[in-house]
């Protein structure tokens, strides 16, 4: 904004002309501050990961461990993460919430540009809410944790509990009756 302006005082004429530039710093976090952004974010739009193969939220030690298998760029030379990491993070639960293991994720995250990796934010929230509109995803309550436990019924069905919340040995039972009903 040029901000122009002439004083006079006692016959002195001073010309004012000022150039105020808004500096934009880009936000840069530490691992467990980038960790913190993003679960925060997760949390507002409900996004959770599909399997018990990842964590409810992220963690530093997930920050560091997504470096290592090239999911999450080094911190820049400004010493931090910024919004790149940010938006690999958030693009790595958006997958995750699709049920699609790290290894496939890094195919497709590999290479990605930050315009891209904003894309797949919007692409990834905008087919959350038309899978929530369908019901497809029941909407997962505030400050639901989960706890996955698994109880083996047989040779070939486990049965999975997401809060992990055991079965009485009479509720297996019935099921293994019914499983074996339906074999035969």
């Amino acid at each position: 904004v040029w901000l122009n302006g002439v004083e006079r005082d006692r016959g002195l004429t001073v010309t004012l002309s000022q150039c105020n530039h808004l500096l934009v710093t880009e936000k840069r976090y530490t691992a467990g501050e980038l960790a913190e952004a993003v679960n925060t974010w997760c949390s507002r739009h409900g996004v959770v990961p599909a399997s018990g193969q990842s964590g409810e939220a992220i963690t530093e030690r997930n920050v560091r461990f997504y470096r290592t298998m090239g999911l999450v760029d080094a911190p820049g030379s400004g010493a931090g993460f910024g919004e790149r990491q940010r938006l690999q993070l958030v693009a790595i639960r958006l997958l995750q919430a699709q049920g699609l293991p790290l290894r496939r994720i890094r195919e497709l995250l590999h290479g990605r540009s930050d315009d891209e990796l904003r894309r797949v934010e919007k692409q990834g929230l905008a087919e959350i809410g038309k899978s929530r509109a369908a019901g497809v995803f029941p909407d997962t309550p505030a400050g639901l944790t989960e706890s996955w436990s698994v109880q083996p019924l047989n040779e070939d069905y486990l049965l999975v509990s997401r809060r992990g919340r055991p079965v009485s040995a009479g509720v297996r039972d019935a099921i293994r009756k019914l499983l074996e009903e339906e074999k035969s």
